[in-house]
């Protein structure tokens, strides 16, 4: 009986790390896919598929003209010797993820930025399920509420592009706790306002942490494997975003506290004042321990790989251009706008409506409207592991598939919500919205990664700016007139949501294909070529494009279970390790993020 073919390989790569002398594999470009693969080739000519040989091996080196090397060791990276506590692939990133540790680096990593965002998600949304006393102590009409809200979803707009930006250059370390500790100030400076202006300004400040979002995005794809990064980007993007609901409950608990004549006893315009402390000591807190407890990468910080030669700066001005000329980057910043710019507007909103329309008392309809923002801790993370088990079979088409359903139901029940009579059912129709709009966010992330590998951080800066920029649409059309009630606001924003899912199906990888139709035949529709074409010659001779060799390599799931060869029969797609990359002599190794 002939054994399987992954046996055959196994043999073939123990043979070559057995062997003495390094052997030389001349490309063919005549070679189908298939065949090459099994001569442990790639398709392109610049890459080789490390499927034929055990992870272990260390002196198997291929040869690929004009100039670079492919080999499994390279003594210069500084992470191979390192013992990570967790597996990991080819680009040092963490195969599997242990929620109960706190282990350096991916752990560590892991739980400071979810709970960083976490915060910031907290003192932006403080004041939401406050509004009932905050507008009776500041005289504030429904023209500076609505304002308000907009002001606190508009400027990470802004904050989400530079955040995008400066974790490409700097890192997300620097990056996030730089956003963190500087609007740390105006979350206090929320108990010191006594204008409508004052209080709209505040709002807009606080707001600018949100591009934390950003942070937890790009450095969740620097740390964990592309097979698990949409439960990864889920759970840290989920957790995070909880942080709407937890306001909901949160601040009206310390608003009754500080109230109450058992405890303190402060009179009611003083007591919403000095509840903002709270949130803003934690946000200085975590900006610190971003600052002194984690690193960027699994190899290292940004600037220790720089200073170290590991690590070559990168053109700003080309990363700008790579990020932005992508189509792709914008439909998913527009479909973000519609799933978490939802999500926002709702988190704004939600307990008024429940305050005004089932005569709850404030503490309850915080309690309520809580469940929405709460259920992030499992509607993100489902989003994300649903979309990694779809493409598990399907691969990219099975996440854009994936992503306008959950986002497309999410809107059918934002507009069956305000037809609810009774508290029961408004509550069950919105824990329903909840799981499909927050799972479409989840699902969204779980696409960012694959768009771009040079501009990473800039693709995640503007989807994630996008979902604010949805947000305030959102809010500036339906939630800001006293003209339109909530009940008509809501209606309207479903309808929309469901228009604008629509632009999923423009999505298309040449190598993996869309929504509609399959991948390219073209020889040259590789992962490979797909991510490489963001690098020119020059800078692929000072081995510039390495990183994104890797990455190209260990994406090839987003392919699917099966794949047709061109004789008609099924095949396996390669989900292989991928080496190091050896560089000319002259050349310093980037291992970008």
């Amino acid at each position: 009986m002939d054994r399987p073919s992954s046996s055959r390989h196994s043999d073939r790569g123990m043979q070559a790390c057995h062997s003495t002398a390094t052997k030389d594999i001349s490309y063919n470009p005549v070679l189908h896919e298939t065949e090459m693969n099994a001569k442990g080739i790639s398709p392109t000519g610049n890459d080789i598929d490390f499927s034929v040989l055990e992870p272990t091996t260390r002196d198997y080196v291929v040869t690929v003209p004009p100039f670079r090397h492919l080999s499994v060791h390279d003594p210069r990276h500084p992470a191979e010797s390192t013992n990570f506590p967790l597996p990991v692939d080819s680009e040092f990133k963490a195969k599997k993820v242990n929620l109960l540790s706190l282990s350096q680096p991916f752990m560590r990593s892991f739980h400071v930025s979810w709970f960083a965002f976490f915060i910031c998600f907290v003192s932006s949304f403080a004041a939401a399920p406050l509004l009932p006393v905050i507008r009776d102590d500041l005289d504030l009409r429904k023209e500076d509420v609505g304002m308000a809200g907009i002001a606190s979803v508009c400027g990470a707009i802004a904050s989400r592009l530079l955040m995008g930006f400066a974790c490409d250059i700097i890192g997300p370390r620097y990056a996030g706790a730089c956003a963190i500790l500087l609007t740390a100030p105006a979350v206090f400076c929320m108990a010191t306002v006594s204008t409508a202006t004052g209080f709209i300004l505040c709002r807009f400040f606080i707001g600018l942490s949100l591009a934390t979002f950003v942070t937890c995005q790009f450095w969740m794809s620097c740390m964990f494997n592309s097979s698990i990064v949409g439960v990864v980007t889920g759970i840290t993007s989920g957790c995070g975003n909880m942080g709407g609901g937890a306001a909901q409950i949160l601040m009206p608990l310390l608003f009754n506290l500080i109230s109450s004549q058992r405890f303190f006893g402060s009179a009611r315009f003083t007591a919403w004042r000095i509840s903002f402390f709270i949130p803003g000591t934690i946000q200085v807190i975590m900006g610190i321990l971003m600052l002194t407890c984690t690193q960027d990468t699994p190899a290292g910080n940004f600037q220790k790989l720089r200073k170290s030669g590991n690590r070559i700066k990168d053109s700003y001005f080309k990363v700008i251009i790579h990020g932005v000329k992508n189509y792709r980057t914008w439909v998913l910043g527009m479909l973000y706008g519609f799933c978490f710019g939802v999500e926002l507007t709702i988190d704004n909103v939600i307990a008024e409506y429940f305050f005004d329309k089932f005569n709850l008392s404030l503490f309850l309809a915080g309690v309520v409207a809580s469940t929405f923002g709460l259920a992030n801790f499992i509607t993100r993370p489902f989003g994300g592991a649903l979309s990694d088990f779809v493409a598990s079979r399907y691969g990219m088409r099975g996440r854009l598939w994936t992503l306008w359903t959950l986002q497309t139901i999410g809107g059918v029940f934002c507009i069956i919500l305000p037809f609810m009579g009774s508290l029961g059912l408004a509550m069950a129709a919105l824990l329903i919205f909840a799981i499909f709009c927050e799972g479409a966010g989840g699902a969204t992330t779980s696409v960012i990664p694959f768009v771009s590998r040079r501009s990473l951080g800039l693709v995640s800066g503007i989807a994630g700016a996008g979902g604010n920029a949805g947000a305030m649409v959102i809010q500036l059309l339906f939630f800001s007139s006293p003209n339109i009630s909530i009940n008509r606001g809501l209606i309207s924003t479903g309808i929309l949501s469901i228009c604008c899912t629509v632009v999923a199906s423009t999505l298309y990888f040449p190598q993996w294909g869309g929504m509609l139709c399959g991948p390219s035949k073209s020889i040259d529709a590789t992962e490979e070529s797909y991510y490489r074409r963001e690098w020119s010659s020059e800078e692929e001779s000072k081995g510039m494009h390495i990183a994104s060799v890797k990455f190209a390599h260990n994406s090839r799931g987003e392919r699917g279970r099966m794949k047709m060869s061109l004789d008609g029969k099924q095949i396996m797609p390669s989900q292989t390790r991928v080496a190091s990359v050896e560089t000319p002599p002259h050349a310093n190794i980037v291992t970008t993020s």
